[in-house]
């Protein structure tokens, strides 16, 4: 016997018993773990090697405007609301008219690599969320879930993408429901979104992926003044992760009225990047920049670093490149904590491990996410410090943020229009 159900849904199932409840959930959680732990493995294994070739091959910067364009086109020609991105499976969590295609998933990992090959300034985890999401509604699909319980595997296919590609089980967990609304989290998802972490983390780690580590040391006991430095700290990291999300967003949308066509855009958006990067010796701005990533937790950097990668992640990301956000969130967000240091009179790795989950936390409105991230990263001793950073971050970050798609659940600190997407709000009122 099943519940009424909206046309051309599935019928809404009555609610399970507690035992048969909990055997679900761990079981759909742990296969969505599963494919997404296993394509995140894929991707991380890809990305090593397209970065060992274009290091060793830098002519291949000068290809990198033909391989934007190409991608462009393959997207237009078979990838349909694969385009949309991460913004899509937010939406299609909230909408139960949004699909979610399986060839985003294929879609965005050949993406990611042609960008990375080339010298794109794009990160992973919206490659890994992507193709978590894209495989969990194809399990739903299969299984011919209703909406509410899509939703939920959806969620849990987000979780365990991150948690997958940057070893985070507990970030990742709390990343699948903070990232889909501000202020608010559906704790139904609770459960099946964990397995699918825990599960996803393993998986990827079974494969013979690896993460980078960073070492954090220098602690000071919490005290007032590194406490409020680390307020002002934060502060200035949602500043710096507004201004990230402020300007993908405009300089994409100046580039789309300029430039209707995508391939174009791409082409365009190389030449731009490659020859900014011979010009101003940029090499460590493209991919990743894993090497002054770890590099600004040892010794001190060039104050404009942050900056450097700021603007050509922008120009990668405007101009249609596949990827990420959140791995250049964290190059400027370390690169800049590192400026910060000497002026504040703290440790350089204390720094720079606060802008690393801070200016995510702004950019991305997951305050809670990023804190629980710090401590799985550089240990428990960073929590309360982690912990302020990031709340502050969020808070002066404003309603804007690098998903267009999340809603308004509360808002941060006056009222909001409910259940808004960002994108939809006037820059005036954010």
């Amino acid at each position: 016997m099943t519940a009424d159900a909206p046309t051309g849904l599935p019928a809404r199932p009555l609610p399970l018993p507690l035992p048969r409840y909990l055997v679900r959930w761990l079981l759909l959680g742990c296969l969505a773990g599963l494919l997404a732990g296993t394509a995140s493995a894929l991707l991380l294994r890809a990305l090593d090697r397209a970065g060992a070739a274009r290091a060793a091959h830098p002519w291949l910067l000068a290809l990198l405007p033909l391989a934007g364009a190409a991608v462009a086109w393959v997207y237009g020609r078979i990838g349909g609301n694969a385009g949309a991105g991460n913004d899509l499976l937010i939406d299609a969590i909230h909408d139960p008219g949004r699909q979610v295609p399986l060839r985003m998933a294929p879609l965005v990992l050949g993406g990611t690599v042609v960008s990375h090959l080339f010298g794109a300034s794009v990160g992973r985890e919206g490659t890994a969320v992507q193709m978590g999401g894209a495989l969990a509604a194809a399990l739903a699909r299969r299984l011919r879930l209703h909406h509410d319980d899509r939703r939920i595997l959806l969620t849990a296919g987000i979780g365990a993408g991150f948690a997958s590609v940057f070893g985070t089980p507990l970030a990742g967990t709390v990343f699948g429901l903070e990232v889909l609304a501000l202020g608010r989290m559906r704790y139904d998802a609770l459960l099946g979104c964990l397995a699918a972490a825990i599960v996803g983390d393993r998986a990827c780690l079974a494969w013979g992926a690896h993460h980078a580590h960073y070492a954090m040391t220098a602690l000071p006991a919490p005290a007032p003044w590194p406490l409020l430095a680390t307020m002002v700290a934060g502060a200035v990291f949602g500043l710096a992760g507004r201004l990230f999300a402020a300007g993908a967003h405009r300089l994409g949308a100046a580039m789309r009225r300029l430039l209707p066509r995508a391939p174009l855009r791409a082409f365009a958006g190389g030449i731009a990047v490659a020859t900014a990067a011979w010009m101003l010796d940029g090499e460590r701005y493209l991919g990743l920049g894993l090497p002054t990533l770890q590099a600004a937790f040892v010794r001190p950097l060039a104050p404009y670093d942050f900056a450097g990668k700021m603007a050509f992640t922008i120009a990668s990301l405007a101009s249609g490149f596949k990827g990420g956000e959140v791995t250049p969130l964290f190059f400027i967000g370390a690169t800049l904590g590192n400026a910060l240091a000497p002026l504040l009179h703290l440790p350089f790795p204390m720094l720079a491990g606060l802008g690393f989950v801070a200016v995510f936390a702004g950019a991305a409105n997951t305050p809670i996410a990023s804190t629980l991230m710090a401590i799985e990263l550089f240990g428990a001793d960073v929590g309360v410090y982690a912990a302020v950073a990031c709340v502050l971050a969020y808070l002066c970050s404003g309603h804007t943020g690098i998903y267009r798609a999340q809603r308004i659940g509360q808002g941060k600190h006056r009222a909001m229009p409910p259940d808004a997407r960002l994108g939809d709000l006037p820059p005036s009122g954010r």
